[in-house]
């Protein structure tokens, strides 16, 4: 990538003295040619804002390599962090302002919903498909405008919350292994509740467990919420017996999971009141890196989520997505800092240092040390390749992120599970409401 470049000396705090070790083990991610040539903008400067962080170097790299940024080129950046429930409601001021951020991380659907106000970013992700791999199943989907070879977002990495469990309480209760099968799950269940080692899943208004969870209750039955052209097709036979599943699966939980936001299981497993959730891989490094609950996380695993009648297993990955508005000043010092961003110097460090929180969405990056410091880990190297989405099978569009944003599925479930609906009556109502943002 050619820019500008102004070179500062760099002192190295115990952060960045990390940092830069990780540096030099990113030599083993592969690379091709390639080249970007973006001039930057006399006087350029940048705003950026993304979500908040999950773990802590996720931030703490962030912000360095920002700054190696500014150091290189000259151009003055400003990140702001920001919580995960507010990121998408100030987005949307963003746009409908024309005025704030350059660029936005937002989540998986956001460009699909203002790509009318946004800088196509197509020469930046071809430049690095080119560079590092290619693009992994879900980069490109939520990168590329619908329909269309057309970048509208560079993904910077998705969460997937797969099974985290206790591997004493799983065998105690007759498994080696999480089973896949539906009947087998809820027997597992059970018994873990009898044992007073109790399973639990949010069905709070939780943008990444509570989504997962639902979708997942949802997909594995082999029901979803649109087909392919995307017409409402959530009321089905095969959501009846989701939610019939739910409300069984429901009984086998710790009590208050119906109101558990994306912190509470967390809270609940460290705590030993919950033996089996779903979950990114912060719960397991939090409990890792404390020695009060070392001996939690050397008894913690984890498995794929239980695919039950679907052909692989039934999960996506939250992912961040990087927006550029077209209101900005600067858009090639915007695509040089995202492209930048992404290169393996800065990228790597930040994924290694993330503990596999973030998975890269470049196939290079599957050479990354971090998918091989830890075997319990290593399973979180393909997330991006999940082949499920919000509002699968559908496009992804504003009616996708809007029902996800509004917890069309979650509540649905919920209501089953609470036993304030009928199956049938929560399908008819989660059917409704869709309608509402999937028009024609």
């Amino acid at each position: 990538m050619h820019i500008i470049r102004r070179r500062t000396a760099l002192g190295l705090g115990a952060g960045a003295l990390a940092a830069a070790m990780a540096r030099e083990s990113a030599a083993q991610i592969p690379v091709a040619d390639a080249t970007l040539k973006l001039p930057i903008e006399s006087g350029a400067s940048l705003r950026i804002l993304r979500p908040a962080r999950f773990v802590e170097p996720d931030e703490v790299i962030f912000r360095e390599n920002t700054q190696r940024f500014q150091q290189q080129t000259g151009v003055q950046v400003r990140v702001d962090f920001v919580g995960w429930e507010d990121i998408r409601a100030q987005t949307a001021v963003t746009a409908n302002t024309g005025s704030g951020p350059d660029v936005v991380l937002g989540w998986a659907e956001d460009p699909h919903i203002f790509v009318d106000k946004l800088v196509e970013l197509s020469d930046v992700a071809e430049y690095l498909g080119k560079r590092y791999g290619g693009w992994k199943f879900l980069g490109e989907k939520f990168g590329k405008k619908n329909g269309s070879n057309n970048w509208i977002g560079i993904p910077f990495g998705g969460t997937a919350g797969p099974i985290v469990y206790r591997e004493s309480a799983v065998k105690a209760a007759g498994y080696d292994a999480i089973p896949t099968e539906h009947d087998k799950y809820l027997d597992l269940c059970r018994k873990l509740k009898a044992a007073g080692k109790p399973a639990g899943f949010t069905l709070g208004n939780a943008v990444g467990d509570g989504n997962g969870y639902a979708n997942w209750l949802v997909w594995s039955h082999g029901g979803f919420l649109v087909d392919e052209d995307g017409k409402v097709a959530i009321n089905s036979k095969q959501t009846i017996e989701a939610l019939k599943y739910a409300a069984e699966l429901q009984k086998t939980f710790v009590p208050g999971t119906l109101s558990w936001s994306d912190v509470s299981n967390n809270r609940a497993y460290s705590a030993q009141e919950c033996f089996l959730t779903a979950n990114g891989v912060s719960l397991y490094f939090s409990l890792k890196n404390d020695p009060a609950t070392a001996a939690i996380a050397a008894d913690t695993n984890h498995a794929p989520l239980p695919k039950g009648l679907a052909p692989s297993p039934p999960q996506s990955a939250l992912t961040i997505n990087a927006m550029l508005f077209k209101h900005s000043r600067y858009p090639n010092a915007a695509k040089s800092y995202l492209a930048f961003m992404m290169e393996r110097e800065q990228y790597d460090p930040w994924l290694q240092k993330c503990l596999g929180y973030w998975a890269h969405p470049l196939n290079a990056y599957d050479k990354s040390p971090v998918w091989e410091s830890d075997p319990k880990i290593t399973g979180f190297r393909d997330s991006m390749n999940n082949r499920y989405w919000n509002g699968w099978k559908g496009p992804i569009n504003q009616a996708a992120a809007s029902s996800t944003a509004e917890y069309v599925m979650v509540q649905m479930c919920a209501a089953v599970a609470a036993g304030q609906q009928t199956p049938e009556a929560a399908a008819r109502e989660a059917e409704r409401r869709a309608k509402r943002y999937y028009r024609g």
